[in-house]
């Protein structure tokens, strides 16, 4: 039974579509700290002892093609400093709430064709450093609260076809190190140089 590797560390699936209920056991798994998920075709959903993972410090989901919600699964997951979830297109929403996630450094959420928002509260992000908007075809707006992630020095906003403009308070981003855009309508990037 996986819940009795209380040691495991390091847990990485890959193209193993059948394994739902092994996921149901991942709450015992009190010292797990990278957590990889990819190609997992039958998922739509992840399991509630997601939350229980307060160890983790990565997480990674790759390819699931059919995982439909996120809900607020990520809430306790304090300890988490790198955040990777790309290319699951059935996703529609990211939670709204993420600002327990306070040790975060590294947010990569990418490559969706279908959502259309991001999430709204990063206000309590202030550790992150690199913030990566790749790929989402029909994104309209970034959060309003982006001036408050002080500790950003990258950003990454690349092929975001309906983002209509940039939150005003751009500007006060004041650790930028690396700035990559490309692929924006040019109405966007002229505002920004502008200011």
């Amino acid at each position: 039974k996986l819940g009795n590797l209380s040691s495991l560390t390091t847990f990485h699936i890959r193209r193993c579509s059948r394994l739902i209920l092994l996921l149901n056991d991942l709450g015992n798994l009190i010292s797990l700290t990278i957590f990889k998920i990819k190609y997992y075709s039958s998922l739509t959903s992840l399991p509630n002892e997601l939350g229980n993972l307060i160890s983790l410090t990565t997480l990674n989901i790759s390819m699931c093609l059919r995982l439909t919600s996120l809900q607020n699964k990520l809430d306790n997951l304090t300890s988490l400093t790198t955040l990777y979830i790309s290319s699951c297109l059935s996703l529609t929403s990211l939670p709204n709430k993420l600002d327990n996630l306070t040790s975060l450094t590294t947010f990569n959420i990418l490559e969706y064709s279908n959502l259309i928002s991001y999430p709204y509260e990063l206000k309590n992000l202030t550790s992150v450093t690199i913030l990566d908007v790749r790929w989402y075809l029909s994104l309209m707006l970034l959060p309003k609260k982006l001036n408050n992630l002080i500790s950003l020095t990258n950003l990454d906003i690349n092929w975001s076809l309906s983002l209509k403009s940039l939150p005003n308070e751009f500007g006060n981003l004041t650790s930028f190190t690396t700035l990559y855009i490309r692929i924006l309508k040019l109405d966007i990037i002229a505002k920004l140089m502008a200011e």
